[in-house]
Parts: C-alpha cells; sequence; structure tokens
C-alpha cells in the first residue's frame, strides 16, 4: 500500500483542477441575489467530502447561509477533532480593478488568481485533500473527525451562536483546527495565538426638524455635525487613549515573556510605515506598533457623515449628523459590555441642543486566546517546524475570527489555526490569490498533522 505522500503526487494533478471549479462558484453571502451560488458551493464541499470518504455528510439549514458537516469517528480511544472553514467569499467590488474576472479562476506562474482563491477555499479544501490522502492509502485515520464548513463567515457566522448550541452533541469534539488561517511569509511559518474582538455602535444626532440656511439661523442654534465633532473627540487623549470610563477595566496586561514573543516576530517600522505612505505611526504610549494592533483596544471612528457632500458650497446647517464607530477587543473584555460603556460614554457626553441616540451595530465577536503550550499548538507547531526548519512564531491578529468565540462558548471548544495563506494575497482586495506552493505544502502539512495530533497527549 502506498503512503500518503505518494497519493498526493499521483492526485495532485485531478486536485488543482478541483480547485479551480470550486473556485468558479460565486458564493457570495453578503449579497442576496448569489444565496444560490453559497447554497451550490455547500453542494459542492459536500459532495467533495463524500469522495474523500467522510461518512454521515450532510448541508444543514441555520435560517441563513447552510453548515456542511460530516465525519469520521471509527479511532477508538483517539481525540476527536472539528476542521472548521468557510465556503462563502467577499464581493468582488470594484470590479473594474480586477485584471481577470474574479470567477474565472487565472493561473500565472504559481498563482491562482480568483476571489476566494486565499480566502478561504484553496485553504478550507487543503484539509479534505489530506484526510482523503491518509484514508485512501492507509485504510483508517488517526484521529476521529468532524467538519464544520460554513457559508456565512463573511458576514459575521450571525447564525451560528444559535444554531451551534442546538446540535452541541453533533459538533462537540476535543480541539477545532481552522483552515482559515496563514503564514508569515514562504519560509517562515507562525502560529496564532490570539485575535481580536469587536463590537460597534452608530451614533445619530438630529437637530432641528429640518435643514437651514446657515446665514438666517448660524450661531442661534447647536449644528448636529459639530455636536458630533465635539462628542466623538471625548472618546480620546491626545495621546490616543481612549478616555470611556471602563473601557480598559478588564484588560490584562501580557507578561514579560508574551511580550518578549511579540518582539521575536520581524518587523520593520519603516517600511511599514513606506507602505502605508506615512512619515510617522500614533498611538497608545507605552506600547509598540506591533503590540498596539495586536494586543491593545482600539476605538476607531469608520464613517462619518451629514450636510452638504457636493462640489462647491451650500450654505446649509445640516439638521443631523451620523458616525460608525467599531471597537477591537482584547481578552476579557466582553463585547456586549464595551458597548453598554459607549452607549453610557454617548449619552453623559452629549452636547446640549440636539438630540443623541445610538444604535448597536454588533456584540458577537469575542475576543479569544489560545497558549502557545496548548497541546494543539504544541502539534503545529511541530509540524510547522518540520516543514519550514525553523521555531514557529508566535502571533496574534490585531484581526477577528467571530467563529473562534462561538465555538468556545457554544461547544467550550479551544480553537488552533493552519492555515497557509500569506499577507500579500489581497484579501478582501481585487486579484486576490493563492500560491500553488501553499496549496501543496498545505496538504502534506494536514497529513502530518493528522498522525501528530493521534499521537498527542491531553488534546482529549
Amino acid at each position: 500500500m502506498s503512503d500518503w505522500k505518494d497519493y498526493l503526487a499521483q492526485n495532485q494533478e485531478r486536485f488543482d483542477s478541483e480547485l479551480l471549479n470550486f473556485l468558479r462558484i460565486p458564493s457570495i453571502s453578503a449579497l442576496p441575489e448569489h444565496a444560490k451560488d453559497v447554497q451550490q458551493a455547500a453542494e459542492w464541499v459536500a459532495d467533495r467530502l463524500r469522495k474523500a470518504g467522510i461518512e454521515n455528510v450532510e448541508i444543514m439549514p441555520t435560517g441563513g447561509h447552510p453548515v456542511v458537516y460530516g465525519d469520521w469517528l471509527h479511532a477508538e480511544d483517539k481525540p476527536t477533532i472539528l476542521i472548521y472553514g468557510h465556503f462563502d467569499v467577499q464581493p468582488v467590488d470594484p470590479l473594474h480593478l480586477w485584471t481577470n474576472p474574479p470567477f474565472e479562476p487565472t493561473v500565472d506562474g504559481d498563482r491562482i488568481y480568483a476571489r476566494g482563491a486565499t480566502d478561504d477555499k484553496g485553504n478550507m479544501f487543503v484539509p479534505i485533500l489530506a484526510v482523503e490522502a491518509v484514508l485512501k492509502s492507509q485504510g483508517s485515520l488517526p484521529v476521529n473527525l468532524k467538519f464544520c464548513f460554513e457559508g456565512q463567515e463573511e458576514i459575521g457566522s450571525p447564525e451560528l451562536s444559535v444554531f451551534l448550541p442546538k446540535h452541541k452533541e453533533r459538533f462537540s469534539a476535543d480541539l477545532a483546527v481552522s483552515a482559515d488561517a496563514g503564514q508569515f511569509s514562504e519560509t517562515e511559518p507562525e502560529i496564532m495565538v490570539g485575535l481580536r474582538g469587536i463590537c460597534g455602535i452608530q451614533i445619530d444626532v438630529k437637530g432641528a426638524k429640518s435643514d437651514l440656511h446657515s446665514g438666517m439661523v448660524g450661531g442661534t442654534i447647536q449644528n448636529p455635525l459639530h455636536a458630533l465633532v465635539q462628542l466623538l473627540n471625548t472618546m480620546h487623549d491626545q495621546h490616543g487613549r481612549i478616555t470611556v470610563d471602563g473601557f480598559y477595566d478588564e484588560v490584562v496586561e501580557l507578561s514579560d515573556e508574551e511580550r518578549a514573543a511579540i518582539a521575536r516576530v520581524p518587523f520593520d517600522e519603516e517600511v511599514y510605515l513606506d507602505d502605508l505612505g506615512l512619515e510617522q505611526t500614533f498611538g497608545e504610549p507605552g506600547y509598540t506598533t506591533r503590540e498596539r494592533a495586536w494586543i491593545r483596544p482600539t476605538l476607531e471612528i469608520n464613517g462619518i457623515w451629514g450636510g452638504f457632500q457636493g462640489d462647491g458650497i451650500k450654505t446649509v446647517l445640516p439638521n443631523e449628523a451620523h458616525a460608525k464607530i467599531t471597537c477591537r477587543l482584547v481578552p476579557n473584555q466582553n463585547p456586549a459590555h464595551i458597548v453598554e460603556l459607549l452607549q453610557a460614554h454617548v449619552r453623559a457626553n452629549s452636547p446640549r441642543g440636539v438630540t443623541v441616540s445610538t444604535t448597536v451595530l454588533g456584540t458577537r465577536g469575542k475576543p479569544y486566546l489560545v497558549p502557545a503550550d496548548h497541546p494543539g499548538n504544541i502539534a503545529v507547531s511541530d509540524v510547522l517546524r518540520k516543514l519550514y526548519g525553523m521555531e514557529p512564531y508566535q502571533v496574534r491578529s490585531g484581526g477577528s475570527v467571530p467563529i473562534t468565540g462561538i465555538f468556545m462558548d457554544a461547544l467550550n471548544l479551544p480553537t488552533v489555526a493552519l492555515g497557509f495563506g500569506l499577507n500579500d494575497e489581497n484579501i478582501h482586495a481585487p486579484n486576490e490569490f493563492y500560491r500553488w506552493s501553499s496549496f501543496h505544502k498545505g496538504q502534506q502539512a494536514y497529513c502530518e498533522l493528522l498522525n501528530r495530533l493521534g499521537e498527542t497527549e491531553g488534546v482529549a
């Protein structure tokens, strides 16, 4: 019987062709007109799991876009691993900036250009192929497996916090492994130990019953735009520290060892600024730029509007103004509680002469932290060390992956990450791409990981 390496080599041309077919499905979860395409992608994934030898495959309705489940549960006295990924993709706008049509995959050397190539179709397809290779070559798997592939990650997984508790027994496992992840570079590996959470509000300021002539009434009543700017300015001090009462109360300071691990990760501030077209950084004192991006919470104004937006001058005093705010949160901060603090701050600091209200934009995105010495991370690190010949960096992300918090809340399930996307692959942007070398390396990595987890104590 051949081993999994032989199987991968013998079938790689077929696997490559299948990835291109997968990428042709325009499974954009944010746009209602593509709901049937998301369903088609679910059917493609379900069919591919069956071909790989996975059992009990089912497309499960959620009230929104579906979840694809499957399992293989014949490894007695071995841990059960839940593999996660998503088959929905971002919208493609602005279309005119794409060199080639986003759902007509284009191969250029080592790169496959298509929407969803790296986020997350290329990465989520990898473990399916690895499982097939191990199962077909060895006749069995070294661990029990379950799969949770979803079609709504790009819109924040809105149904899953309700869906998963209803199916807790079906999805119960000892460890989740997320394929929605990446590596530090083509030659340097990483393990993801932390993700920031997210929450947000909209602020609406209303003044007079209609827009008014700024000459006739200006200076006699409150201007909603001025009021909004004053209110927003109360949320930070001049150094960038957030001034909302209680905002930092639950934030845990990192140990010297944790900060040293972050400092070990290569970072060139000069290159960082040059890439951004800026001359200097700005932010909370006492922390490096990397620390501010990874382990400190933020409060950012994402949009502000009101009044006249056209060319020239219109001497109007607008009757309303609006702003959207989101906060990135760190471990121990609760999104719902932070929203309450924001709303209390708005009430306490609203200028006179206007009516100010808030709307909650989201509280589901909890911050997540899994220790580098968790048995799952140790197994991933061993695999990456073998592939890359060096110790993986311990990284955190300034972004958010809501499913990690949902898995913990609904299933009491820790999540480690193993994916092969790279930072330059235009995730969410025109000309998104994935590397064939990453696609092939990922298959090898997941085969190694399955065997490594079968030998790991402390996971189950």
